[in-house]
Order: structure tokens, then sequence, then C-alpha cells
């Protein structure tokens, strides 16, 4: 992200009241009571075994390796595809308001949200449509700043104060909880190259993209710092590991997937590796990086 922009996202996080350098609590006993809050990168769509088939829910998404791998006492996991910062608040088909499962009594809560706030989704089908009419140019970055600037980074600058309220919310009806938010994998290869037709966007949308998740990642981090919240990479330990890769090799799916998972989400490997980057937080005292 240009610093301007970085700069702007900070402001907006701070303009929200919420601004604070602390670390949060410390806390000495171990957390037993896991709620789980996000969209499809935490629920795991189509990955086995599904236990929520209308959100896209697995039982082997890294909240749930998460809990059985700290032998919490109560889990609770109400991620969900599609989901937004909106449904932290509202019904999303069955599953009801995300942070209803948030208690007085939850000591952990983990947060990945955001991406379907800047249209991920949409992002995604909108490149690969325009990819092939120019496989060699950037046909999606030139889409997306027609109007003399690039409107998926004023979409993150918006969607920061939305996740602040989102972790004022939590920190509200769980005062004394352990809030993460955890951040998302790398998608597509870091080093800009492309891999087309496979991944039918441009060869010069490949940077632009990786970019605009790096900025997304970002302000996450900084709004999980700002609200007294801890903030996990999931990007670093996932890269070389994105959807161009060889299947074998590749925890992110491609468009086409040849694993069980939603197209461009982690697969099954995928959800192990942020369990793994989420425990190396986890094991760490609160506050200390």
């Amino acid at each position: 992200m240009a610093t301007a922009a970085l700069s702007s996202c900070v402001l907006v996080v701070a303009a929200t009241g919420t601004a604070s350098a602390a670390a949060g609590e410390r806390h000495g006993t171990p957390r037993s009571n896991y709620v789980a809050l996000g969209d499809s990168y935490t629920s795991g769509p189509l990955i086995p075994s599904q236990v929520d088939a209308e959100c896209g829910r697995s039982d082997h998404n890294y909240p749930s390796l998460t809990a059985r791998e700290r032998a919490v006492t109560s889990f609770t996991d109400v991620s969900c595809g599609g989901a937004t910062t909106v449904e932290m608040w509202q019904a999303q088909g069955t599953n009801g308001p995300q942070l209803d499962a948030v208690r007085r009594d939850t000591d952990l809560v983990t947060l990945q949200i955001g991406g379907n706030d800047i249209g991920f989704g949409s992002i995604i089908s909108t490149c690969a449509g325009l990819g092939p009419n120019d496989p060699s140019g950037n046909p999606c970055q030139q889409h997306y700043r027609a109007a003399g600037y690039d409107r998926l980074t004023l979409k993150i600058i918006q969607t920061a104060p939305k996740v602040a309220r989102v972790l004022r919310a939590v920190h509200a009806k769980a005062p004394r909880a352990r809030v993460v938010v955890v951040g998302y994998p790398a998608l597509l290869p870091d080093d800009g190259t492309g891999c087309f037709p496979s991944v039918p966007f441009a060869a010069k949308d490949f940077p632009y993209l990786r970019d605009t998740e790096k900025r997304l990642n970002v302000m996450l981090r900084a709004v999980a710092h700002l609200n007294r919240a801890e903030y996990v990479d999931t990007y670093g330990p996932t890269v070389g590991h994105d959807m161009c890769k060889a299947p074998a090799e590749r925890w992110i799916e491609p468009l086409r997937p040849t694993s069980p998972a939603a197209p461009a989400h982690p697969n099954a490997k995928g959800q192990e590796a942020m369990a793994g980057a989420l425990a190396k937080t986890l094991n760490r005292r609160p506050g200390h990086h």
C-alpha cells in the first residue's frame, strides 16, 4: 500500500476512538472457551467433512484443528461462507448473528473477516473475465483505476472501521477474552509471476492482485493493533503454496479446484497451515511478538 493510503487507513481507524497501543490484559490461565468468527476462509467450504452445508463449514478448518489441538473446554464455530462484517450482527440464512456466540465467559475469539467487505468474489470473477482479453496486460488494474484512483484500495480503507467495530463489540461482550485477528493466506505467487491460463488473470494483474491482498492484510494488522487484538500472519507461512503451484504443492485451490475446496480458497493443507500460524501466536503470551 502506498504510504499515503496506509496513513489514511490508520487515520480512519484512529478516528473511531478505539486507538490504543495496549496489548490487552495479561492472563495467566489457559483459554478454554473458544469462539471462531469469520467468512469462507475460516469455514472451509467443501473440505471434508462438512458440518454445515449452508455455511460451507468443515470440521477440519483451522478453528476445529485449533480446538482439538488445544483441548478446549468449549468450542463454537459460527464462521460462514459469504460473511461480511454485517453478518456479525445479522443472521445469514440459518446462521444467526455471529456475535451472538460470544459470551461473557468466552476467553478466546478468532476473527477472519474483511475479504467479502471489499468484494473478494466479484474481484476474482471480474479479473478472470478480463484476463483473456489482454493476457499480457493489466486490464483488471485498469478497470479498478478507471475513475482516477484505485477503488480496491478505497474499499480496504472503508472496511477498516467496520472491522474495528466488530472488535469493539467482541471486547464488550467478552471483556476478558484474548482476541486474535487472522489474516488471509497467499493466494497468488508472491514474486508476481502469473500462470495464465490455468488461473486466467492477465500477466500484470497478478502483482496488482497480490498487492491488493497485502494491503488488506496490512489494514487488518493495523486495526488489530489499534483495538487490543493480536494479529496472525497467514500470508508469510503460505508463500510458495499459492493457486499457481502444482496440485501436490498448493494449499490454495485455483479457479478449477482439483482437491475438495472452493475455488481460490484454502484446501485442507491450507487450513492446516493457518492452524499452525495461529498456534504460534497462541503459544506466546499475549502482547509478546
